[in-house]
């Protein structure tokens, strides 16, 4: 091998441009690699999609970056957006409930209090004396994993699950609380059950911990542009450092060459590398590896996704009145269409000052299951939107544009299990020498998670185990960052 660094001159493919493809290649990059990045589609970025309405620059996709890890924040300064990055301009959200929006309660960890104070109007009384009954209770046993709404209903009961964690996870996954994985969704929840017989005590000392180690800045941050504009950037960098992206690429076929090589066919091309990083979904993941690793592609194979869409609408500003806060999450419970609305102008000052005489505001409908709702035209989800933003925040004013995007099979579901199937997953691989994957079906789907699996990727071609080690040993915290957030 030639250069400084393991990687020094080795060609090494990488199939996907989202994030964590992209994030890849960067990484790759560094270490000497001849990168060529090879996407199906006619565009950079998947989920995190750059756009405008009414003139005005929007995202179309996920709008913010978790700010309590380091990835996505160091990412985008390495590729030139310091300047640009902006955490909200509010960040007071609301919970639209029982018949009116209420102040989202502080204190939780995904929905789970680590008191009942505050909850009033949020939970019925009888809701909230049942989580004071959670520090008599014996210590739930929950072995290897468990669901974290059954868990989270057995300790303080199903309203906390049903009005609280269900519409925050809902905002992440799309998907239903009973049956998401608390070890691979919400790690040190996991970690606060194993270790602490009461669940509010646990929640109590993550906050503790939070506390002392001052993590008191902004949870989230975006990008003056939109986070779209990140995985623009990052290609721009990659490009400019020699590597070559192709759009319109899909890769139909991914071959062991006797070499312990690899052969690419992508289209008309057949490219051959030292290594591969499969940054696709698990269904392609699954596809491509087939021939080489059935038992990992069975288990790939067998990841379920949800779908959802987002509305975003743009009015003039004279004649909208909306009430303070960045917007609002909808329990399943109380049985409206949307799942959670953000006021986009409220939140991100770049909106505001970019375009004075409009409001942007995005909702969001669909959850895993839910496919009824999505067969719906585009007018019909934009009817159902304005009728729950009326009867929400009394907002009566037509819009002046709206656009839908959809995001068909949009996000991987984390269910019981999950990171076992992982485990299992790289353990098939580990007989593939120059073989890796990565993205939002591993190791969380929020966006420093995938830069995270990104990076852990692109180190096990260069032959470093251990950020694979670690991921397998701790699952990420996902939280927000999902195109459903």
């Amino acid at each position: 091998m030639s250069g400084s660094h393991a990687g020094g001159g080795r060609r090494v493919v990488v199939v996907g441009a989202g994030i964590a493809g992209l994030a890849a290649a960067h990484r790759l990059l560094e270490s000497g690699a001849r990168v060529t990045v090879l996407e199906a589609s006619d565009r950079v970025g998947g989920k995190l999609l750059p756009g405008e309405i009414a003139g005005a620059r929007v995202d179309l996709g996920a709008e913010s970056l978790l700010a309590r890890r380091p990835e996505a924040l160091g990412l985008a300064r390495d590729v030139g957006l310091a300047d640009r990055l902006q955490p909200p301009a509010t960040a007071a959200a609301a919970l639209w409930t029982r018949g009116a929006l209420r102040p989202m309660p502080k204190g939780h960890v995904m929905g789970v209090p680590g008191t009942a104070a505050a909850l009033a109007g949020v939970l019925s009384d009888e809701g909230i004396a049942r989580i004071e009954r959670d520090a008599d209770l014996p210590r739930t046993e929950i072995g290897d994993d468990v669901a974290i709404g059954a868990y989270v209903a057995a300790r303080l009961g199903r309203e906390v699950v049903d009005r609280l964690v269900e519409p925050l996870l809902g905002g992440v996954y799309a998907g239903d609380a009973y049956r998401i994985s608390m070890r691979a969704a919400v790690p040190q929840l996991f970690e606060a059950a194993r270790t602490h017989t009461s669940l509010t005590e646990g929640v109590r000392a993550i906050q503790a911990r939070a506390a002392a180690a001052r993590q008191t800045g902004p949870v989230f941050m975006g990008i003056a542009g939109g986070v779209g504009t990140l995985p623009v950037a990052v290609a721009e960098s990659v490009r400019a450092r020699g590597a070559e992206i192709l759009t319109g690429a899909p890769v139909t076929e991914l071959r062991r060459e006797p070499d312990d090589g690899w052969r690419i066919v992508a289209g008309d091309r057949m490219l051959r590398a030292d290594g591969v990083v499969l940054a696709v979904p698990a269904p392609a993941a699954a596809g491509l590896l087939r021939a080489h690793a059935p038992g990992a592609a069975a288990e790939l194979a067998a990841v379920e996704y949800a779908s959802m869409a987002l509305i975003t609408l743009a009015y003039r500003r004279a004649e909208t009145d909306l009430p303070e806060g960045s917007g609002f999450l909808v329990p399943p419970v109380d049985g409206h269409t949307i799942k959670a609305s953000t006021f986009a102008s409220r939140k991100w000052g770049w909106i505001a000052e970019e375009n004075p005489d409009l409001v942007v505001l995005r909702t969001s409908v669909g959850r895993q299951g839910e496919t009824e709702i999505l067969r719906r035209d585009d007018a019909d989800l934009v009817e159902v939107s304005r009728h729950d933003l009326k009867a929400a925040t009394g907002l009566t004013a037509a819009p002046v544009a709206t656009r839908v995007t959809r995001w068909q099979d949009g996000l991987p579901q984390y269910p019981v299990g999950h990171h076992a199937r992982v485990t299992r997953v790289r353990e098939h691989l580990a007989g593939l020498p120059g073989l890796a994957v990565c993205g939002a079906a591993y190791d969380g789907v929020g966006i420093p998670a995938c830069i995270a699996s990104a990076y852990a990727a692109a180190d096990q071609i260069n032959g470093d185990l251990h950020g694979v080690q670690e991921l397998t040993a701790h699952p990420v915290q996902s939280l927000h960052g999902g195109a459903g957030e």
